[in-house]
């Protein structure tokens, strides 16, 4: 089978690989995250050996099933792959399979911070355009929260209001709002800018660095603003939590079967345009979620 090959110097290769075994998803459209981007660049904390295999959600067929999946750790960036059983779902029908890649990693990670809390009135959506930010709109307007989302260009303020942002704006108008929620994919110096927003017993979800690492707040700073500070890595609760994810999958696909959400695939790319699928999001010039169609 053919699969995109990440090799020395972030050379991404597409050539012939041996077989999977086990459960093995023929796979018709595979997601693209920031964590793929890391791996290549060498940055990933858990860094795998060399040559690797991309890809760690899927969506294809198994069995004569429509399926979506977490991969066995990886290799989703190829026309087969094996996957984990307990992490394969039936992908719903009126849901095609780029939406299907396009769904478990944003949605369960845009999920994490609601299901913390008891009641989100306002929130605060960074990257509103992206993947995790467009799932995080949706999921917002469906608590019955205001949402406001920043992004950087027209273009992107435009997804994001199509996501179903109440408004939208540039990060750099934003000193005057006061959320009970933000949610943060960017990180750096958008993260801290975002602590001083926050209303008494708010909190903001750190989700990823796009934009550098964060400035650690002082633990003074969250304690006189009755503030929050809520780390979110799907990959830990996967592994220590997996009865709860599931669960939160199981009710996310129902959102996604009865059309209350809908995932954004801005980018479909065939496998052997791997590596501009990742320089896309590495370049910060994608909107939605990219997808591989094998």
């Amino acid at each position: 089978m053919k699969a995109a090959v990440l090799h020395e110097g972030g050379r991404i290769v597409v050539e012939e690989r041996p077989e999977p075994e086990g459960s093995v998803v023929d796979v018709r459209a595979a997601g693209v995250n920031f964590a793929d981007v890391l791996i290549r660049r060498g940055l990933y904390p858990q860094m795998p050996e060399l040559p690797y295999v991309l890809g760690s959600e899927v969506a294809g067929d198994l069995d004569g099933r429509r399926v979506v999946a977490f991969t066995r750790g990886a290799g989703g960036f190829a026309e087969r792959v094996a996957v984990d059983p307990d992490w394969t779902f039936d992908l719903p029908e009126r849901a095609g399979y780029a939406a299907g890649a396009a769904f478990l990693t944003t949605y369960l990670t845009a999920h994490i911070p609601y299901a913390q809390r008891v009641s989100t009135e306002s929130v605060l959506v960074h990257a509103g355009s992206g993947g995790v930010g467009t799932a995080a709109i949706q999921l917002g307007k469906l608590r019955g929260a205001t949402v406001v989302a920043t992004a950087s260009t027209d273009e992107k303020r435009d997804v994001a209001r199509r996501a179903g942002a109440d408004e939208v704006r540039p990060y750099d108008e934003i000193d005057d709002l006061r959320v009970d929620l933000v949610i943060d994919p960017v990180g750096g110096d958008v993260f801290t800018r975002s602590l001083p927003l926050l209303n008494p017993l708010g909190s903001i979800a750190a989700i990823g660095f796009a934009g550098g690492l964060w400035q650690d707040p002082s633990v003074q700073w969250l304690v006189g603003r009755n503030a929050a500070v809520q780390g979110v890595y799907l990959g830990r609760l996967l592994k220590l939590q997996p009865a709860r994810v599931r669960a939160w999958a199981e009710q996310l696909l129902a959102l996604l079967g009865d059309g209350s959400i809908d995932p954004f695939v801005g980018a479909a790319y065939p496998l052997a345009d791997a590596d501009a699928a990742l320089a896309s999001i590495e370049a910060r010039q994608h909107v939605g979620k990219v997808v591989l169609e094998p």
